[in-house]
């Protein structure tokens, strides 16, 4: 490569190193590449971010491409008239399964990649020990269609969620809503 006006708006496809010549074979429209931290969002879905702690992100090893299960638990209240909480009532459910993660990043932004020393041994785990990591969050990233990604919003802004790692030969299925009636059954 001779000018860099002639990349246009092309970026890398792999990391450079200084002193590396430049070679035009090495540049690709931005939106054919996705990166080893990112996963193509599916025709007619939309992408929602979550935040979520490492214990509800299976320890930190979902990585972009797999597939999900999510469990939404919300805690309901009610008031009496005097304005005083007279009643509460939980529940959680696995809402949604084999959800896509398009994207896995650390709270500050940056690509959570997968763990150098597990690569080529089929783990993917996030790693922990990460400088880039900055409160112990993820922000995960999934495709979902728009009543879903509405359902995915309101358990986010009123209740909990945790991540399983489903991939496409778990069995699916619950028991409809879990109350403290049913987790002893």
């Amino acid at each position: 490569m001779t000018d860099l006006a002639d990349l246009g708006t092309k970026v890398t496809a792999v990391s450079l190193v200084p002193g590396e010549q430049l070679l035009t074979s090495r540049m690709v429209d931005p939106n054919s590449f996705l990166g080893p931290s990112r996963a193509a969002v599916p025709d007619g879905m939309q992408e929602v971010t979550i935040k979520l702690p490492i214990e509800r992100v299976v320890g930190g090893k979902i990585t972009a491409g797999d597939t999900v299960g999510i469990f939404i638990s919300l805690l309901e209240t009610s008031t009496n008239g005097a304005g005083e909480t007279a009643t509460q009532s939980a529940g959680t459910q696995l809402t949604f399964h084999k959800v896509l993660v398009t994207a896995a990043q650390f709270s500050n932004g940056s690509a959570a990649q997968p763990d150098a020393a597990q690569q080529g041994k089929g783990d993917g785990a996030l790693s922990s020990g990460n400088s880039n990591q900055s409160d112990g969050t993820y922000l995960i990233t999934v495709a979902r269609n728009s009543v879903e990604a509405e359902r995915l919003v309101y358990a986010v802004e009123f209740g909990k969620i945790y991540l399983s790692k489903e991939p496409a030969e778990a069995t699916e299925g619950n028991t409809g809503v879990v109350d403290k009636t049913k987790v002893f059954r």
